[in-house]
């Protein structure tokens, strides 16, 4: 079976996971938005606008003594993140919302509800951690403007662009893939 011998760190290739016509975060973007997350051991995640759930798979990964609850609109999502749920063997990824009080959130996609998910998100755990994804401009504003209002000072922001190779005859050539900036704040400070 594929999931016996499965990566225990998060950067599963791309082509791994059921895809569809979904959006997908892309191997490099969720390998630095997870690292973001601060997972620990036995976290509660929520993963909204989940997609495919390749970022909920491989938090679940991490986070094998927890729970991930990979919330998502789209049936066809739901569809793809049921089958890598499946390919991954990762039994405490839900694909339902609201059962657990959340230690850390990934929001991956919003649909243009950002602020009404991260007071939701905020109800339930004031002090939880969260990563958000944001491919659009108009994304991030609204991210800031939540924050400034909160008052949120311990934001951190990255914007990572990055680049895969493509073969053009004898030669490779790098073509950019779109940028992400990641936004995290909140969550206890662990000390090293």
């Amino acid at each position: 079976r594929r999931a016996e011998q499965q990566v225990v760190t998060h950067g599963i290739a791309d082509d791994r996971f059921c895809r569809g016509k979904v959006p997908m975060t892309k191997e490099e973007v969720r390998s630095i938005s997870i690292s973001k997350m601060r997972l620990t051991k036995h976290a509660v995640i929520y993963d909204v606008g989940a997609g495919t759930g390749s970022v909920s798979v491989e938090m679940a990964l991490q986070a094998s003594g927890g729970a991930v609850y990979a919330v998502e609109k789209n049936e066809e999502a739901v569809t793809l993140l049921e089958k890598n749920r499946m390919a991954f063997a990762v039994e405490h990824l839900h694909i339902v919302c609201g059962r657990a009080c959340p230690t850390h959130v990934f929001i991956g996609g919003s649909s243009g509800n950002l602020k009404e998910i991260l007071e939701t998100v905020r109800a339930k755990n004031a002090s939880a951690r969260v990563v958000i994804n944001a491919i659009t401009l108009e994304t991030v504003t609204e991210a800031l403007t939540y924050l400034r209002e909160q008052q949120i000072s311990d934001a951190d922001i990255v914007s990572v662009q990055t680049a895969r190779s493509r073969e053009i005859g004898k030669y490779h050539m790098m073509t950019g893939q779109n940028p992400v900036y990641i936004i995290s704040f909140g969550g206890e400070r662990q000390e090293v």
